[in-house]
Protein backbone atom coordinates (compact mmCIF):
# COMPACT_ATOMS: atom_id res chain seq x y z
CA UNK A 1 0.00 0.00 0.00
CA UNK A 2 1.38 3.39 -0.98
CA UNK A 3 0.11 5.64 1.79
CA UNK A 4 0.46 8.79 -0.31
CA UNK A 5 -2.18 7.48 -2.69
CA UNK A 6 -4.66 7.36 0.21
CA UNK A 7 -3.45 10.30 2.33
CA UNK A 8 -6.44 12.46 1.33
CA UNK A 9 -8.74 9.95 3.06
CA UNK A 10 -7.24 10.85 6.46
CA UNK A 11 -6.83 13.75 8.85
CA UNK A 12 -3.87 13.93 11.21
CA UNK A 13 -4.38 13.26 14.94
CA UNK A 14 -2.93 15.76 17.42
CA UNK A 15 -1.65 13.07 19.74
CA UNK A 16 1.75 12.84 18.02
CA UNK A 17 2.65 16.31 19.27
CA UNK A 18 3.10 14.75 22.72
CA UNK A 19 6.33 13.28 24.01
CA UNK A 20 6.30 9.63 25.03
CA UNK A 21 8.65 7.68 27.24
CA UNK A 22 11.10 5.53 25.32
CA UNK A 23 9.40 2.29 26.38
CA UNK A 24 5.86 3.49 25.54
CA UNK A 25 3.84 2.35 22.54
CA UNK A 26 3.66 5.90 21.24
CA UNK A 27 7.44 5.95 20.76
CA UNK A 28 7.30 2.83 18.57
CA UNK A 29 4.16 3.46 16.50
CA UNK A 30 4.85 4.77 13.02
CA UNK A 31 2.71 7.88 12.70
CA UNK A 32 1.41 9.77 9.73
CA UNK A 33 4.20 12.32 9.34
CA UNK A 34 6.73 9.48 9.21
CA UNK A 35 4.56 7.37 6.91
CA UNK A 36 4.72 10.16 4.33
CA UNK A 37 8.43 9.38 4.03
CA UNK A 38 7.84 5.61 4.06
CA UNK A 39 4.81 5.35 1.77
CA UNK A 40 5.00 1.60 1.21
CA UNK A 41 4.25 0.72 4.88
CA UNK A 42 6.80 -2.04 4.46
CA UNK A 43 7.09 -4.32 7.47
CA UNK A 44 3.94 -3.02 9.19
CA UNK A 45 1.68 -5.65 10.81
CA UNK A 46 -1.15 -3.56 12.33
CA UNK A 47 -2.62 -0.25 11.17
CA UNK A 48 -4.72 1.91 13.51
CA UNK A 49 -7.56 3.87 11.90
CA UNK A 50 -9.61 6.43 13.82
CA UNK A 51 -13.27 6.83 12.89
CA UNK A 52 -15.70 9.65 13.71
CA UNK A 53 -18.69 8.54 11.59
CA UNK A 54 -21.84 8.52 13.75
CA UNK A 55 -24.59 9.75 11.42
CA UNK A 56 -26.31 6.34 11.34
CA UNK A 57 -26.49 5.91 15.09
CA UNK A 58 -29.82 4.42 16.12
CA UNK A 59 -29.71 6.12 19.53
CA UNK A 60 -28.29 9.57 18.73
CA UNK A 61 -27.44 10.32 15.07
CA UNK A 62 -24.31 12.45 14.77
CA UNK A 63 -23.14 12.18 18.38
CA UNK A 64 -19.58 13.26 19.22
CA UNK A 65 -16.82 10.67 19.31
CA UNK A 66 -13.06 11.19 19.30
CA UNK A 67 -10.49 8.42 18.63
CA UNK A 68 -7.71 10.74 19.84
CA UNK A 69 -8.99 10.38 23.41
CA UNK A 70 -8.29 6.65 23.12
CA UNK A 71 -4.92 7.22 21.48
CA UNK A 72 -3.83 9.42 24.40
CA UNK A 73 -4.29 6.43 26.72
CA UNK A 74 -3.04 3.72 24.35
CA UNK A 75 0.20 5.40 23.34
CA UNK A 76 1.33 5.87 26.94
CA UNK A 77 1.01 2.15 27.71
CA UNK A 78 4.25 0.19 27.89
CA UNK A 79 5.47 -1.54 24.75
CA UNK A 80 6.17 -5.25 25.31
CA UNK A 81 5.66 -6.16 21.66
CA UNK A 82 8.65 -4.72 19.81
CA UNK A 83 8.35 -7.33 17.06
CA UNK A 84 4.84 -6.13 16.13
CA UNK A 85 5.27 -3.10 13.86
CA UNK A 86 2.30 -0.72 14.17
CA UNK A 87 1.36 2.31 12.10
CA UNK A 88 -1.30 4.93 12.82
CA UNK A 89 -2.88 6.09 9.56
CA UNK A 90 -4.84 8.90 11.23
CA UNK A 91 -8.58 9.54 11.35
CA UNK A 92 -10.61 8.55 8.32
CA UNK A 93 -12.53 11.57 7.03
CA UNK A 94 -16.30 11.24 6.87
CA UNK A 95 -17.70 10.98 3.36
CA UNK A 96 -20.34 13.28 1.91
CA UNK A 97 -22.83 10.55 2.81
CA UNK A 98 -22.58 7.64 5.24
CA UNK A 99 -22.42 5.29 2.25
CA UNK A 100 -19.33 7.19 1.08
CA UNK A 101 -17.73 6.51 4.48
CA UNK A 102 -18.54 2.80 4.16
CA UNK A 103 -16.92 2.81 0.72
CA UNK A 104 -13.79 4.52 2.06
CA UNK A 105 -13.54 1.97 4.89
CA UNK A 106 -13.89 -0.85 2.35
CA UNK A 107 -11.23 0.58 0.02
CA UNK A 108 -8.68 1.18 2.77
CA UNK A 109 -9.30 -2.11 4.61
CA UNK A 110 -9.24 -4.16 1.40
CA UNK A 111 -5.88 -2.74 0.42
CA UNK A 112 -4.44 -3.30 3.90
CA UNK A 113 -5.73 -6.87 4.11
CA UNK A 114 -4.39 -7.58 0.62
CA UNK A 115 -0.86 -6.72 1.75
CA UNK A 116 -1.30 -8.53 5.08
CA UNK A 117 -1.65 -5.49 7.33
CA UNK A 118 -4.42 -5.84 9.91
CA UNK A 119 -6.62 -2.72 10.29
CA UNK A 120 -7.91 -1.86 13.77
CA UNK A 121 -10.75 0.67 13.54
CA UNK A 122 -11.37 2.79 16.65
CA UNK A 123 -14.51 4.85 17.18
CA UNK A 124 -17.66 5.53 15.19
CA UNK A 125 -20.86 3.51 15.19
CA UNK A 126 -21.11 -0.21 14.60
CA UNK A 127 -22.88 0.10 11.25
CA UNK A 128 -19.37 0.81 9.92
CA UNK A 129 -18.91 -2.95 10.19
CA UNK A 130 -20.70 -2.98 6.83
CA UNK A 131 -17.70 -1.14 5.36
CA UNK A 132 -15.38 -3.69 6.97
CA UNK A 133 -17.41 -6.51 5.40
CA UNK A 134 -17.38 -4.84 1.97
CA UNK A 135 -13.56 -4.92 2.06
CA UNK A 136 -13.71 -8.72 1.87
CA UNK A 137 -16.36 -8.45 -0.82
CA UNK A 138 -13.88 -6.43 -2.88
CA UNK A 139 -11.33 -9.20 -2.29
CA UNK A 140 -13.95 -11.86 -3.22
CA UNK A 141 -13.18 -13.65 0.04
CA UNK A 142 -15.84 -15.71 1.84
CA UNK A 143 -15.54 -14.91 5.54
CA UNK A 144 -16.73 -15.59 9.08
CA UNK A 145 -17.78 -12.68 11.28
CA UNK A 146 -17.65 -12.54 15.09
CA UNK A 147 -19.73 -9.84 16.75
CA UNK A 148 -19.47 -8.99 20.46
CA UNK A 149 -22.73 -7.19 21.17
CA UNK A 150 -25.60 -7.06 23.66
CA UNK A 151 -28.19 -7.59 20.88
CA UNK A 152 -28.36 -9.01 17.34
CA UNK A 153 -28.66 -5.81 15.21
CA UNK A 154 -30.74 -7.56 12.54
CA UNK A 155 -33.11 -4.61 12.04
CA UNK A 156 -35.80 -4.49 9.37
CA UNK A 157 -34.75 -5.36 5.83
CA UNK A 158 -36.83 -2.50 4.40
CA UNK A 159 -35.15 0.20 6.51
CA UNK A 160 -31.94 2.08 5.76
CA UNK A 161 -28.82 0.71 7.39
CA UNK A 162 -28.07 1.96 10.89
CA UNK A 163 -26.17 0.85 13.97
CA UNK A 164 -28.97 -1.58 14.88
CA UNK A 165 -29.61 -3.12 11.45
CA UNK A 166 -26.20 -3.65 9.84
CA UNK A 167 -26.13 -7.43 10.46
CA UNK A 168 -29.38 -7.86 8.55
CA UNK A 169 -27.94 -5.82 5.67
CA UNK A 170 -24.82 -7.98 5.55
CA UNK A 171 -26.92 -11.16 5.50
CA UNK A 172 -29.03 -9.87 2.59
CA UNK A 173 -26.18 -8.32 0.59
CA UNK A 174 -25.75 -9.88 -2.87
CA UNK A 175 -23.51 -11.40 -3.99
CA UNK A 176 -22.95 -12.63 -0.45
CA UNK A 177 -19.54 -13.45 1.01
CA UNK A 178 -20.65 -14.41 4.51
CA UNK A 179 -20.15 -18.06 5.45
CA UNK A 180 -20.69 -17.94 9.20
CA UNK A 181 -21.73 -15.39 11.79
CA UNK A 182 -21.01 -15.83 15.51
CA UNK A 183 -22.62 -13.60 18.09
CA UNK A 184 -20.96 -13.29 21.49
CA UNK A 185 -22.52 -11.88 24.65
CA UNK A 186 -26.13 -11.07 23.75
CA UNK A 187 -28.57 -10.42 26.60
CA UNK A 188 -31.85 -12.16 25.88
CA UNK A 189 -34.09 -9.42 27.31
CA UNK A 190 -32.79 -7.18 24.47
CA UNK A 191 -33.46 -9.81 21.78
CA UNK A 192 -36.87 -10.76 20.37
CA UNK A 193 -38.00 -14.35 19.81
CA UNK A 194 -38.22 -13.79 16.05
CA UNK A 195 -34.56 -12.77 15.97
CA UNK A 196 -33.57 -15.88 17.95
CA UNK A 197 -35.47 -18.11 15.51
CA UNK A 198 -33.91 -16.36 12.51
CA UNK A 199 -30.43 -17.02 13.86
CA UNK A 200 -31.29 -20.69 14.32
CA UNK A 201 -32.65 -21.02 10.78
CA UNK A 202 -29.48 -19.48 9.37
CA UNK A 203 -27.33 -21.94 11.40
CA UNK A 204 -25.48 -19.04 13.02
CA UNK A 205 -23.73 -19.43 16.37
CA UNK A 206 -25.03 -17.44 19.33
CA UNK A 207 -23.57 -17.32 22.84
CA UNK A 208 -25.57 -15.62 25.58
CA UNK A 209 -23.83 -13.43 28.12
CA UNK A 210 -24.27 -16.09 30.82
CA UNK A 211 -22.60 -18.74 28.64
CA UNK A 212 -19.67 -16.45 27.90
CA UNK A 213 -19.16 -15.45 31.52
CA UNK A 214 -19.42 -19.05 32.71
CA UNK A 215 -16.57 -20.15 30.44
CA UNK A 216 -14.75 -17.30 28.71
CA UNK A 217 -12.24 -19.79 27.27
CA UNK A 218 -14.97 -21.14 24.99
CA UNK A 219 -14.83 -17.88 23.00
CA UNK A 220 -11.31 -18.70 21.84
CA UNK A 221 -12.31 -21.26 19.14
CA UNK A 222 -15.07 -18.88 17.98
CA UNK A 223 -12.56 -16.09 17.42
CA UNK A 224 -10.03 -18.51 15.94
CA UNK A 225 -12.66 -19.29 13.31
CA UNK A 226 -13.39 -15.64 12.45
CA UNK A 227 -11.97 -13.28 9.83
CA UNK A 228 -13.66 -10.08 10.99
CA UNK A 229 -14.25 -8.99 14.59
CA UNK A 230 -16.69 -6.21 15.42
CA UNK A 231 -17.11 -5.15 19.05
CA UNK A 232 -19.93 -2.97 20.38
CA UNK A 233 -18.62 -1.44 23.61
CA UNK A 234 -22.17 -1.42 24.97
CA UNK A 235 -21.73 -5.17 25.47
CA UNK A 236 -19.57 -4.26 28.48
CA UNK A 237 -21.34 -3.44 31.75
CA UNK A 238 -21.74 0.22 32.58
CA UNK A 239 -19.72 0.03 35.80
CA UNK A 240 -16.64 -0.86 33.75
CA UNK A 241 -17.46 0.96 30.51
CA UNK A 242 -19.82 3.95 30.91
CA UNK A 243 -18.78 5.83 27.76
CA UNK A 244 -20.97 3.99 25.26
CA UNK A 245 -24.16 4.72 23.33
CA UNK A 246 -26.23 2.14 25.26
CA UNK A 247 -24.80 1.76 28.78
CA UNK A 248 -26.41 -1.03 30.79
CA UNK A 249 -25.89 -2.48 34.29
CA UNK A 250 -25.24 -5.98 32.90
CA UNK A 251 -22.62 -7.07 30.43
CA UNK A 252 -19.07 -8.31 30.08
CA UNK A 253 -16.51 -7.23 32.64
CA UNK A 254 -13.41 -5.23 31.75
CA UNK A 255 -11.24 -8.32 32.30
CA UNK A 256 -13.45 -10.49 30.08
CA UNK A 257 -13.37 -7.89 27.32
CA UNK A 258 -9.58 -7.79 27.41
CA UNK A 259 -9.50 -11.62 27.38
CA UNK A 260 -11.69 -11.68 24.26
CA UNK A 261 -9.38 -9.19 22.56
CA UNK A 262 -6.36 -11.32 23.51
CA UNK A 263 -7.99 -14.38 21.92
CA UNK A 264 -8.79 -12.29 18.83
CA UNK A 265 -5.16 -11.27 18.58
CA UNK A 266 -4.09 -14.92 18.81
CA UNK A 267 -6.37 -15.90 15.93
CA UNK A 268 -4.36 -16.36 12.74
CA UNK A 269 -7.58 -15.97 10.77
CA UNK A 270 -8.71 -12.54 11.99
CA UNK A 271 -7.63 -9.85 9.54
CA UNK A 272 -9.69 -6.82 10.62
CA UNK A 273 -11.07 -5.46 13.89
CA UNK A 274 -13.56 -2.71 14.68
CA UNK A 275 -14.19 -1.25 18.15
CA UNK A 276 -17.34 0.84 17.98
CA UNK A 277 -19.88 2.93 19.92
CA UNK A 278 -17.46 5.00 22.03
CA UNK A 279 -19.31 8.06 23.36
CA UNK A 280 -16.98 10.31 25.39
CA UNK A 281 -19.84 12.42 26.77
CA UNK A 282 -20.99 9.40 28.79
CA UNK A 283 -17.52 8.54 30.08
CA UNK A 284 -16.31 9.04 33.65
CA UNK A 285 -12.70 9.97 34.38
CA UNK A 286 -11.72 8.50 30.99
CA UNK A 287 -12.58 5.03 32.29
CA UNK A 288 -13.91 3.81 28.92
CA UNK A 289 -11.01 5.37 27.01
CA UNK A 290 -8.55 3.63 29.34
CA UNK A 291 -10.38 0.31 28.94
CA UNK A 292 -10.40 0.63 25.15
CA UNK A 293 -6.67 1.35 25.18
CA UNK A 294 -6.06 -1.74 27.31
CA UNK A 295 -8.28 -3.88 25.06
CA UNK A 296 -6.18 -2.83 22.06
CA UNK A 297 -3.02 -3.52 24.07
CA UNK A 298 -4.24 -7.06 24.77
CA UNK A 299 -5.06 -7.56 21.10
CA UNK A 300 -1.48 -6.61 20.22
CA UNK A 301 -0.27 -8.96 22.97
CA UNK A 302 -2.22 -11.84 21.41
CA UNK A 303 -1.07 -10.90 17.91
CA UNK A 304 2.55 -11.09 19.06
CA UNK A 305 1.98 -14.73 20.05
CA UNK A 306 0.45 -16.01 16.78
CA UNK A 307 1.86 -19.41 15.80
CA UNK A 308 0.82 -19.57 12.13
CA UNK A 309 -1.20 -22.75 12.68
CA UNK A 310 -3.63 -23.16 9.77
CA UNK A 311 -4.42 -26.87 9.31
CA UNK A 312 -6.76 -26.08 6.40
CA UNK A 313 -3.59 -25.42 4.39
CA UNK A 314 -0.90 -27.42 6.15
CA UNK A 315 -1.54 -30.39 8.45
CA UNK A 316 2.08 -31.30 9.02
CA UNK A 317 2.82 -31.82 12.69
CA UNK A 318 -0.81 -32.14 13.81
CA UNK A 319 -2.03 -35.17 15.74
CA UNK A 320 -5.09 -36.86 14.23
CA UNK A 321 -7.92 -38.47 16.23
CA UNK A 322 -10.89 -40.22 14.61
CA UNK A 323 -14.15 -40.69 16.51
CA UNK A 324 -17.20 -42.61 15.29
CA UNK A 325 -20.61 -41.82 16.77
CA UNK A 326 -23.09 -44.71 16.97
CA UNK A 327 -25.89 -43.01 14.99
CA UNK A 328 -23.70 -41.29 12.41
CA UNK A 329 -22.34 -42.50 9.08
CA UNK A 330 -19.50 -39.92 8.99
CA UNK A 331 -16.49 -40.15 11.24
CA UNK A 332 -15.41 -37.03 13.10
CA UNK A 333 -11.77 -36.23 12.49
CA UNK A 334 -10.08 -34.13 15.16
CA UNK A 335 -6.71 -32.43 14.76
CA UNK A 336 -4.60 -31.32 17.71
CA UNK A 337 -1.54 -29.12 17.74
CA UNK A 338 1.19 -30.50 20.03
CA UNK A 339 2.73 -27.01 20.11
CA UNK A 340 -0.27 -25.13 21.50
CA UNK A 341 -2.72 -27.89 22.54
CA UNK A 342 -5.37 -26.28 20.31
CA UNK A 343 -8.01 -28.43 18.58
CA UNK A 344 -9.82 -28.44 15.21
CA UNK A 345 -12.50 -30.62 13.59
CA UNK A 346 -12.64 -31.63 9.94
CA UNK A 347 -16.04 -31.27 8.24
CA UNK A 348 -16.61 -33.26 5.02
CA UNK A 349 -17.26 -31.25 1.84
CA UNK A 350 -19.22 -32.76 -1.04
CA UNK A 351 -18.83 -29.95 -3.60
CA UNK A 352 -16.87 -26.70 -4.03
CA UNK A 353 -13.83 -27.79 -2.03
CA UNK A 354 -11.72 -24.86 -3.27
CA UNK A 355 -14.46 -22.34 -2.41
CA UNK A 356 -14.85 -23.64 1.14
CA UNK A 357 -11.29 -24.81 1.83
CA UNK A 358 -10.85 -22.22 4.60
CA UNK A 359 -14.07 -23.23 6.32
CA UNK A 360 -14.15 -27.02 6.55
CA UNK A 361 -11.48 -27.23 9.26
CA UNK A 362 -13.28 -25.77 12.26
CA UNK A 363 -11.53 -24.64 15.45
CA UNK A 364 -12.92 -26.36 18.51
CA UNK A 365 -12.00 -27.17 22.10
CA UNK A 366 -10.98 -30.27 24.03
CA UNK A 367 -14.56 -30.31 25.35
CA UNK A 368 -15.81 -30.97 21.80
CA UNK A 369 -13.51 -33.97 21.56
CA UNK A 370 -14.74 -35.21 24.95
CA UNK A 371 -18.36 -34.85 23.77
CA UNK A 372 -17.64 -36.95 20.69
CA UNK A 373 -15.91 -39.58 22.82
CA UNK A 374 -19.10 -39.71 24.93
CA UNK A 375 -21.11 -40.34 21.75
CA UNK A 376 -22.49 -36.75 21.66
CA UNK A 377 -22.51 -34.61 18.52
CA UNK A 378 -20.47 -31.39 18.98
CA UNK A 379 -22.67 -28.41 18.08
CA UNK A 380 -19.84 -26.71 16.17
CA UNK A 381 -19.46 -29.76 13.90
CA UNK A 382 -23.19 -30.01 13.19
CA UNK A 383 -23.67 -26.29 12.50
CA UNK A 384 -20.84 -26.24 9.96
CA UNK A 385 -21.91 -29.53 8.37
CA UNK A 386 -25.37 -28.08 7.69
CA UNK A 387 -23.83 -25.06 5.95
CA UNK A 388 -21.57 -27.22 3.77
CA UNK A 389 -24.16 -29.86 2.83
Amino acid sequence: MNYKEYADYFSLPDIFEENFESDALGSAILHTSVIDNNPSLEGISIALIGLTETRSSKTEPGFFTDPDIIRKRLFHLKNHHQKVAIADLGNLKNGKTVSDTYSAIAIICAELIRIQILPVIIGGTQDSTFGQYCAYKQLAQIINIANVDFQFDLGESTNEINSRSFVGKIILEQPNYLFNYSHIGHQLYFVGEDAVEKMKKLFFDTYRLGQVRADIIDTEPVLRNSDLLTFDLSAIRQADCPGTTDPSPNGLSAEESCQIMFYAGLSEKITSVGLYEFKPDNDRNFQTANLLAQMIWYFIEGFSKRKNEMPAYNRNGFLKYIVTLSEMTNEIVFLKSPRTDRWWMEIPIVDNYTKFQRHHIVPCSYKDYQMAMNNEMPERWWQTFKKLS
